[in-house]
This record gives C-alpha cells, sequence and structure tokens, in this order.
C-alpha cells in the first residue's frame, strides 16, 4: 500500500491510497458491508456510484459463514464478487458491543456467539488468520474498545492491553510474510495469474493499528506513541462515537489527529454522521465508515442538498418530483417522491433499495465535493454551507 498527500487547505488534507485491487481519493467514505453485503446493494450498484473501498467485519464472517469456507472459495473478494479495495475490521467493537456475552482475557476475548450461543476465544493471532484467510487489502489490528465513560484506571488497562494486542498482531503479520518469502509475495505482486500461498489470498495485506485511552488526551497520545513504535502501514482512532458528549468527540478528535503520522492514512472508525466527519476533515483525518446512510435510508430518513426528509410525510402523498433535482442517482433520475413514499408505506422491499442507492451515492458525492472544496481551498466556505444544511434536521 503507498499513500501520498496530494493537496491541503490549513489542516484538511486529500491524498491517493494505492493498492493491488485500486485506488482510494481520500477523504474517503467506506460503505459497511458487516457481513460481506452493504445491505440492499449489489457490488455492481456499489461501482456505479463510486465506491472505491468497502468495509467488512472478520467477526461476523467467522461466526457466519466461517473464513475457512470463504478461503477456500477463493477469499472474500471473489466470494461477494468485488474486484476493488476492501478492509476488514477485527471484530474488536463487536465483542465490546457483546459486553453481557464476553470476557475478557490476557490471551484474548472469550464470547458466546449471538447466533448460537457457543463458546470462541478471539485474540490477536487468531484475528489476524481470519482477517488474512479472508484475504483484504487492509486488515485492523485486534483492540480492546474502551467504553465510554470509563475511569482513568480502566483506561490504562485497556490501553495496555490494546498496545500488547497490536504488537503481537504485527509479530503474526511479519511471521506469515517471513514463511511466505519476499520472491513469493514480488510474484504474486507482478501477475495476476502467480502461484499464492495456500494459507492466504493477499500475502500484501496491509496493516492498520488502533488508537485508545478513552477520552484521557494523554492516554491517547499515549496509545499511539506506543503504536508508532511498533510501527504500521495507517493508523486508526477507536473508542470514539460510543456514547461521548459531541463536544468530547470534536475535542478528541482536535488533539490527536495532528499527532498522527502525516504519511500515513489517518482513519477514524465509526464515525459517519456529516456533521461530525467535517471537522475531522477539517483536523486531518482521511478515512470514514459508518452504517448512517444505509440504515436511515432502511428507515425512510433520506439525505438531500435541502437537509434530511422523511419520506413518510403526507406532503408526499402526490409529488411528482424527484428527491432531490440535484442528485444524479439512479433513484433521483427515475422516480418521485410520491412513489418513494408510497414503497415506504407498503414496506415494499423496493423501498430499501431505491432509498439505499440514494443515501449512499449522496455520501460519496458529499465526499467527492469536499475533495473538490479543499484541493479548491475552499473547505471552510464548504464546511459552514453545508453545517447549515445538515442541520435542519428531519422534518417529521
Amino acid at each position: 500500500m503507498k499513500f501520498t498527500l496530494k493537496n491541503s487547505d490549513a489542516k484538511a488534507r486529500t491524498g491517493v491510497i494505492e493498492t493491488s485491487r485500486g485506488t482510494i481519493h481520500t477523504p474517503a467514505f467506506m460503505p459497511v458491508g458487516t457481513q460481506g453485503t452493504v445491505k440492499a446493494m449489489s457490488s455492481e450498484e456499489l461501482k456505479e456510484i463510486g465506491a472505491e473501498i468497502i468495509l467488512s467485519n472478520a467477526y461476523h464472517l467467522y461466526l457466519r459463514p466461517g473464513h475457512e469456507i470463504i478461503h477456500r472459495l477463493g477469499g472474500l473478494h471473489k466470494f461477494i464478487n468485488w474486484e476493488k479495495p476492501l478492509l476488514t475490521d477485527s471484530g474488536g467493537f463487536q465483542v465490546y458491543s457483546l459486553s453481557s456475552l464476553r470476557k475478557i482475557r490476557e490471551d484474548g476475548v472469550e464470547f458466546r456467539s449471538h447466533i448460537d450461543g457457543s463458546l470462541h476465544l478471539l485474540g490477536p493471532e487468531k484475528a489476524m488468520e481470519i482477517q488474512a484467510m479472508l484475504g483484504s487489502d487492509i486488515a485492523m489490528a485486534f483492540d480492546e474498545c474502551t467504553p465510554y465513560p470509563a475511569e482513568y484506571e480502566y483506561a490504562v488497562k485497556s490501553l495496555e492491553l490494546t498496545t500488547t494486542w497490536a504488537k503481537r498482531c504485527k509479530e503474526y503479520c511479519e511471521s506469515v510474510k517471513r514463511r511466505i518469502g519476499e520472491t513469493e509475495i514480488k510474484r504474486y505482486e507482478d501477475s495476476e495469474n502467480s502461484p499464492i500461498h495456500p494459507f492466504i489470498h493477499s500475502p500484501i495485506q496491509s496493516l492498520f493499528g488502533i488508537i485508545q485511552g478513552g477520552m484521557y488526551r494523554g492516554l491517547r497520545k499515549r496509545s499511539l506513541e506506543e503504536l508508532m513504535e511498533i510501527g504500521f502501514d495507517g493508523y486508526a482512532s477507536g473508542g470514539l462515537s460510543v456514547g461521548e458528549p459531541k463536544e468530547e468527540m470534536y475535542e478528541t478528535i482536535e488533539f490527536i489527529a495532528p499527532l498522527m503520522p502525516e504519511g500515513k492514512p489517518r482513519y477514524l472508525m465509526g464515525v459517519g454522521d456529516l456533521l461530525d466527519v467535517m471537522p475531522a476533515v477539517e483536523n486531518g483525518f482521511d478515512m470514514f465508515d459508518c452504517v448512517m446512510p444505509t440504515r436511515n435510508a432502511r428507515n425512510g430518513t433520506l439525505f438531500t442538498s435541502r437537509g434530511r426528509i422523511s419520506i413518510k410525510r403526507t406532503e408526499f402523498k402526490a409529488d411528482p418530483d424527484p428527491l432531490d433535482p440535484e442528485c444524479g442517482c439512479y433513484t433521483c433520475r427515475n422516480y418521485s417522491k410520491a412513489y418513494l413514499r408510497h414503497l415506504f408505506l407498503s414496506k415494499e422491499i423496493l423501498s430499501m433499495r431505491l432509498n439505499t442507492i440514494h443515501n449512499l451515492y449522496f455520501y460519496l458525492d458529499f465526499f467527492r465535493k469536499m475533495r473538490d472544496a479543499i484541493n479548491n481551498k475552499t473547505f471552510s466556505n464548504f464546511k459552514k454551507r453545508w453545517e447549515e444544511i445538515l442541520q435542519v434536521g428531519v422534518m417529521e
């Protein structure tokens, strides 16, 4: 993986991440395909609306259908028919969210499956093995997501465990690369038809470390410094958007972003509300993911150039106009607000599809416009204008 900075406007920046499977322009939004599918969307539709990378989750795919099955069928890219870059989360956040079903140990997290109650142990080596067998282009180190609120002593222990696990993740990946050998990796890079190590589908997988430390600035700085000493291809800030007040999130973002390596991608995990994205971009973050556009679409909340709307509103009952006259998505080119309202109220499957196509197109187009604003050094005006639009909120 190669990351190149292109332009900047104060701290906001644009760049390019080059991988063996394609290029990602940053700031970038990654649609979330937790179980190998972005809900209601096919891979072809994601390509058509301009998605350059998607995110899947190792925890969920490990439980169902199983990483060994996906590996046997040619890796995750082939399994879901996605040829472009793919990032996999390690599962650290998922075991955090299943706090009632898990027990944290030094060697990993013991948890019960939310599907069938079976007992599992997920640790750093296992998380790396799963992601390697899935064959993602970018893998995330296994971490413990610090909850909010967290006492200082707990945040320290969580940080130390995350650093220990990050080191073990890096050591595991390095050992795999040594077993494959530099010659085999070079052959893989040079030819699509070259032999691939039987254990993994992507021997040139990149690895990102995850910063923890709760809302404590000193711990955040310490976590980052320890990760930088280990050395990763990119750095992510985790443990945000977990229930903390917006002001604390913004303060943490503003504090940690400038400390992160300038020449590496900066990933803000799980933050996708555009009102939160813009301050993060303003401070130098490059990568984002969130279920917000797809989940809102299924619930009938749609993003437009005039603010968010609820498609179930009575005023749209006979409205012949497109959802957003400024939008070029398939939905807005072909269907009226009246039809979208009818589909939603009738609980038709097509409602979820058309709404999701629109919301994801809106998000990806928003990021394109945001990159243009940074390149043209007009990001401050862009942010101010869109804050006014997005703060309109949803009119029920």
